[in-house]
């Protein structure tokens, strides 16, 4: 997935901190509502601005991130 037709990055929105299509919801957020045990279907109901893609891009944008990453070698 092309995750840079969903996310999005505002110096002066949020803090400059990835958010979905402009809107003021940001990844962290998103991934913060998974990672506590929130499904996707709950997630869209309290947040009807958001769309599984939207969702969906967030993990997309996480992964890539995590793969940028260095790794620590021992």
């Amino acid at each position: 997935m092309d995750y840079r037709k969903y996310i999005t990055i505002e110096p002066g929105k949020r803090g400059g901190k990835p958010c979905v299509r402009g809107l003021r919801i940001t990844v962290y957020e998103v991934l913060d509502y998974l990672a506590s045990g929130m499904t996707e279907a709950e997630i869209l109901r309290d947040f009807p601005d958001l769309t599984s893609e939207d969702i969906r891009a967030c993990l997309a944008f996480a992964a890539d991130r995590e793969r940028k990453l260095a790794t620590v070698t021992e």
